[in-house]
């Protein structure tokens, strides 16, 4: 029963997995990719998928940044500016230098 269990897990999980295919990479790129994956001791298959995921991450990131660009309604402070105003604010609480 528990075999019958743990075969319906792993089809349920793999039910809702997308399948991306990317036809057409020239034999130079692939083995690359490989020696990169080898080098930090994981599949071809486990490497592109964290490459995948890691581009995703990235274009969410950016649509966030995005959304805030043109917004005038927060500090406009240059960098270093900001230590300095945090520095300024905690002398004038008797706070002094904290961490």
């Amino acid at each position: 029963m528990a075999g019958k269990v743990a075969f319906k897990c792993l089809c349920m999980h793999n039910a809702c997995m997308v399948a991306i295919q990317i036809r057409d990479v020239p034999e130079d790129v692939r083995d690359a990719l490989v020696i990169q994956a080898k080098a930090r001791g994981q599949s071809l298959q486990a490497y592109l998928l964290e490459l995948v995921e890691t581009q995703a991450r990235r274009l969410r990131n950016t649509a966030v940044l995005d959304r805030f660009a043109g917004r005038s309604d927060g500090s406009q402070s240059l960098p270093g500016e900001t230590a300095a105003d945090l520095a300024e604010q905690r002398a004038q609480r008797g706070l002094g230098n904290v961490a």
